[in-house]
């Protein structure tokens, strides 16, 4: 029998590991849930972006890369923001270290699966605008987190949301797909389960469902 790999339960490690680690949160987020939010969001933006404006990205695969996008954090952590980009010296050892982490990962794989994973582990293998569209799902995702504090009464967040928001912006000229769902989807994360459910069409509260 083959050597068992410990590659899928490392992965699993990732709901261990908590963003905005110097953040207060109302809520803590892990490295997990948010890579699935970002996931779902960037097989949106390629869907919106080859229906509306010629784009001709495998929203499949987009998605995957999204899943995986932070997977190397797992040996990594999730270093925050003020310490990843001080310098340009931190930010370039930072990245090798990311690299690093990426190749590890890949060397937990039976032999004959490591191919297939290379092109979703390591960004030399991918193409740029399908790096550019998650990261921009990225950048939403870590924005709705921001909504999320805000609306909860956090203002631990104001910064990090209007960064962010200025993040958002600076793709809408290369992809107009992100502008389209900052408009038509953003809107509804700042409403209740009641009035999600209104929306539905729903009568009843829900809330008062039990």
């Amino acid at each position: 029998m083959s050597q068992p790999s410990p590659f899928f339960a490392m992965l699993a490690r990732m709901r261990l590991i908590q963003r905005w680690g110097l953040m207060r949160n109302t809520r803590a987020e892990n490295v997990q849930e948010h890579s699935l939010q970002v996931a779902m969001i960037a097989h949106a933006l390629a869907l919106i972006s080859n229906r509306h404006h010629g784009g001709d990205f495998d929203a499949d695969r987009v998605a995957v890369l999204g899943m995986f996008h932070d997977a190397s954090e797992i040996l990594t952590g999730d270093l925050p923001t003020p310490v990843k980009y001080g310098n340009d010296a931190i930010r370039e050892a930072y990245k090798a270290l990311e690299r690093q982490a990426e190749r590890r990962l890949l060397e937990l794989l039976p032999a004959d699966l490591r191919e297939d994973y290379a092109s979703l582990l390591d960004g030399a293998r991918q193409r740029p605008a399908e790096q550019r569209l998650v990261k921009a799902a990225d950048s939403l995702a870590g924005y709705l987190k921001c909504l999320e504090e805000a609306q909860a009464g956090n203002r631990e967040f104001r910064r990090a949301e209007a960064v962010l928001l200025a993040k958002i912006e600076s793709f809408y000229a290369e992809l107009p797909a992100v502008r389209d769902f900052m408009r038509r989807y953003v809107p509804a994360f700042s409403l209740s389960l009641d009035d999600l459910s209104h929306t539905l069409g729903t009568d009843d509260q829900a809330s008062s469902a039990g």
